[in-house]
């Protein structure tokens, strides 16, 4: 059955990965992104990979009404709504109080609100019809905030939040419509170029550094399997795994390294430097789903095959068992 999906943030990075993913699927995707270049070239990318049929909609996500029109019309033409994935984000990498209140207001509607009015927007239909799979976008900074992100660190656990709520009324109200949240490590994506940035270097993701397509495969799975949560990446379960046991050490370690970690060697001119945090910075030129960092990103990850494995490896452990207890029985004859 060809499957209707709608990607948030879908003309650079991960957005953009996960609809060529989908589009290789022969699904019907839909991009929403600001970005008037950018959204053109993602509809290329998908009809060139299969796609039967592409919608664009060049809509900021911080505005419920023009998202809620868009799920509309996707409904109108394709008559149902399958999957809904909300990636669109923005980012300020500077220490919190060198962020005017402005600027964390902007990060909060488009990478909360937006989070908020694309769920909304996709719970209208799928409420309707009793199925449907929204994923969001998530990061390991939604249990571990780091230096410099204060801003989008605090809308991750914000949407964390959002998610725990919404799960349990689903479960009540509507088990039907699944929802997942993907956390990811690192990823290669143009938000290191266009992010705004008080920083005396060129940021840059902290490394061990993963392609944006690990991340497509891992919001794929997700919405495909309905699992609660999956953590892609080994650097994700470290940080989730330390903020629970060493939160103190954590705090001097980040305060000690995540400075140097989030900065190359490349001085930044503040005054050639163009953000994308109020207007988008793919308007007039394509940036693709990749960033600069490409000779670093890793395209595979033991910790994602293990979250996606868990049936094989629970049976082979159990498998492993049998055989032990096995052993101690016939010793014990």
């Amino acid at each position: 059955m060809t499957r209707s999906v709608v990607v948030t943030g879908a003309s650079a990075g991960v957005g953009r990965a996960v609809a060529r993913a989908y589009a290789a699927r022969g699904a019907r995707v839909a991009l929403i992104a600001r970005g008037a270049a950018g959204l053109a070239a993602a509809e290329r990318d998908c009809h060139e990979r299969g796609a039967t049929d592409v919608r664009t909609y060049q809509v900021d996500v911080a505005d419920a009404g023009a998202v809620q029109q868009a799920a509309d019309d996707v409904v109108h033409h394709w008559d149902g709504l399958d999957v809904w994935v909300n990636n669109a984000m923005v980012s300020v990498f500077a220490p919190a109080w060198e962020i005017p209140a402005v600027e964390f207001r902007r990060v909060t509607e488009v990478n909360y609100l937006g989070t908020v009015h694309g769920t909304l927007a996709a719970l209208r239909h799928m409420r309707a019809h009793g199925r449907g799979a929204i994923v969001q976008v998530g990061s390991a900074l939604a249990y571990r905030g780091i230096p410099l992100q204060s801003a989008y660190c605090a809308t991750k656990h914000a949407v964390q939040g959002f998610n725990d709520s919404l799960r349990a009324e689903l479960l009540h109200d509507c088990p039907g419509v699944r929802l997942s949240m993907v956390q990811l490590p690192a990823i290669n994506t143009p938000q290191f170029s266009w992010v705004r940035t008080r920083l005396p270097r060129h940021p840059q993701p902290v490394p061990p550094i993963f392609a944006p397509e690990l991340a497509a495969r891992a919001v794929l799975w997700a919405a495909d399997h309905g699992t609660r949560e999956l953590n892609v990446g080994g650097p994700t379960w470290r940080a989730r795994l330390g903020d629970m046991l060493v939160p103190g050490l954590l705090d001097r370690k980040l305060a000690r390294d995540g400075y140097d970690s989030q900065q190359t060697e490349t001085p930044v001119d503040p005054a050639a430097w163009r953000d994308n945090l109020d207007r988008p910075r793919d308007d007039e030129a394509d940036r693709g789903a990749d960033g600069i960092f490409t000779d670093r990103a890793r395209t595979r990850s033991a910790a994602l095959w293990v979250g996606t494995h868990k049936p094989v490896l629970s049976g082979a452990a159990l498998a492993a068992l049998a055989l032990a207890l096995a052993g101690v029985t016939r010793h014990r004859r």
